[in-house]
């Protein structure tokens, strides 16, 4: 038998509700899947080109993944460090990919929206705290992510960007509170293999030097601080976790769609998402490295000098079509995340059959729209927000470990190369905000004074959030190693009482 099956069969003798519960529950529950009420029916064998009409939610992350933040973060790696950071480039479609497939495990197992399963066994607190977290990493992108769409829509028309946002917004709003979930999937795999093709096609028209090869051996040049963590948080992200969950729900995936569920996560995170990634940033270590003299600061009109080669005079046109995609996929895809989890914590359903759900999405789509009142420049604010996003996803990794490893929540706990996976995750995770942190911090330190970083308040908010997320991590990762050893040693308790018992009556019967 395969594993799925025994996973299948393990689930099905342990506490964990069973398939049906995810649909004809009453409104204090999550209600019937969009999907199901429509009478998808799955066949029960798959071919490879059966299979690859079926995928569809991890689409979404990539959608999200693949957006501006992430064509910002490698065109500015490639621009200032040529070939330099590839290997991270690269990793992060690895690290996403595994990310995805821990938080898919989870989801199949237990069925349910990841902040019901939290709340269920860690309590209200730890519940609320990985929805704060969410949030905040989602809320900040979205403001950002909006300021770009409306941007790059002015410099497409020359029509304001605050009137952009009087458009957009409802649109926004409108769109994934009439069309919902398969609206947002479908759009999502059409931009993202649209972006995907025009970069791969502009591969083919720029030299790549032989020194691409040096980028594959792993270094970290000085002020490459933000690129790294910007780069990694694209695809390690707090809200690529947490949404896995709500989205394969909405489609009512269990552990029989696991090979398929996994061959979502292949096509879209590593082979969709790695060579979108790649292929920007050999593009852009190519055509803008050195940077040019009349771009000092990386705009969205100096990156589209990198597809000159394949599109000549339109390359500004189409480059700013490219990011314009990029920007609105990733603002459907994002716009449904924080009402995913605040739903799910308020026990409403989390597709728009429930109208307080339909409501709450359409208000935070439309709200969003202040972001074009955001100052700054647009790259930095895009290579900034997946930072910030990194930081806040250890967290959200170590709860997923937690779940994955507590029996009565999944039945079949995760073996030693999920745990692996997860551990490796949190490892590297760490170390890049580590020398992100380093990088914001050093000239401070070599000034012997806190002015660099006061000078700029985001910075101490910054710091600030990276105090509090990881000191709660830690808390909750002492918590679960308290656990596991008080279960240990119930367990050596109930081994040795028996024992003693029996010891007890073989001396009373020789007395």
């Amino acid at each position: 038998m395969n594993e799925a099956g025994e996973e299948t069969q393990a689930l099905a003798k342990t506490d964990v509700p069973p398939t049906e519960t995810m649909v004809d529950q009453d409104v204090e529950g999550n209600h019937e899947d969009l999907d199901v009420a429509m009478k998808d029916e799955k066949p029960s064998h798959f071919g490879w080109a059966k299979a690859v009409l079926w995928v569809g939610p991890a689409w979404v992350a990539s959608a999200i993944a693949a957006g501006p933040a992430t064509m910002a973060s490698v065109l500015g790696a490639g621009s200032q460090f040529e070939y330099k950071l590839l290997w991270v480039v690269i990793l992060s479609a690895f690290l996403g990919m595994m990310s995805q497939l821990l938080s898919m495990r989870l989801g199949l197992l237990t069925e349910d929206g990841i902040v019901s399963v939290v709340q269920r066994k860690l309590g209200k607190f730890w519940a609320w705290v990985l929805v704060v977290d969410t949030v905040i990493a989602a809320g900040l992108a979205q403001l950002v992510l909006v300021k770009g769409l409306c941007d790059v829509s002015e410099e497409i028309t020359g029509l304001d960007a605050r009137i952009w946002a009087a458009i957009w917004s409802p649109v926004v709003a409108l769109s994934l509170t009439i069309g919902g979930y398969k609206l947002l999937e479908f759009v999502a795999k059409i931009l993202v293999v649209g972006l995907v093709g025009i970069f791969i096609a502009a591969l083919f028209t720029v030299s790549i030097s032989s020194k691409a090869a040096s980028g594959l051996i792993p270094t970290l040049p000085a002020g490459s601080g933000n690129n790294i963590a910007a780069i990694l948080g694209g695809a390690v992200h707090i809200t690529l976790i947490t949404m896995q969950s709500y989205t394969m729900k909405a489609r009512g995936w269990n552990m029989g769609d696991h090979r398929l569920a996994s061959l979502d996560i292949v096509l879209s995170m590593l082979f969709a998402f790695g060579t979108y990634s790649v292929a920007i940033f050999l593009v852009a270590a190519a055509e803008l490295f050195p940077v040019p003299e009349q771009c000092p600061v990386l705009t969205p009109t100096c990156a589209s000098l990198a597809l000159e080669p394949i599109a000549g005079s339109s390359s500004k046109w189409l480059f700013l079509v490219g990011l314009w995609c990029a920007s609105f996929t990733t603002v459907g895809g994002n716009s449904v995340i924080p009402p995913f989890l605040v739903a799910d914590k308020l026990g409403w359903g989390t597709t728009i059959k429930d109208m307080r759900f339909r409501i709450m999405l359409g208000c935070w789509a439309f709200i969003c729209g202040v972001g074009v009142f955001l100052k700054g420049d647009l790259f930095q604010s895009l290579r900034n927000i997946l930072a910030v996003g990194l930081i806040a996803t250890p967290f959200a990794l170590v709860i997923v470990l937690y779940m994955l490893n507590d029996e009565k929540t999944v039945g079949v706990t995760a073996g030693m190369l999920a745990n692996a996976t997860g551990l490796l995750l949190l490892a590297i995770s760490w170390l890049s905000i580590g020398y992100y942190l380093y990088d914001m911090i050093e000239p401070a330190v070599e000034a012997s004074s806190f002015a660099p970083i006061s000078d700029d308040p985001a910075n101490i908010l910054v710091l600030i959030f990276t105090f509090v997320i990881t000191t709660l991590t830690f808390v909750l990762i002492g918590f679960f190693m308290q656990e596991k050893w008080m279960l240990r040693k119930q367990r050596m308790q109930s081994e040795i009482l028996p024992q003693t018992s029996e010891n007890a009556s073989g001396a009373a019967e020789r007395d």
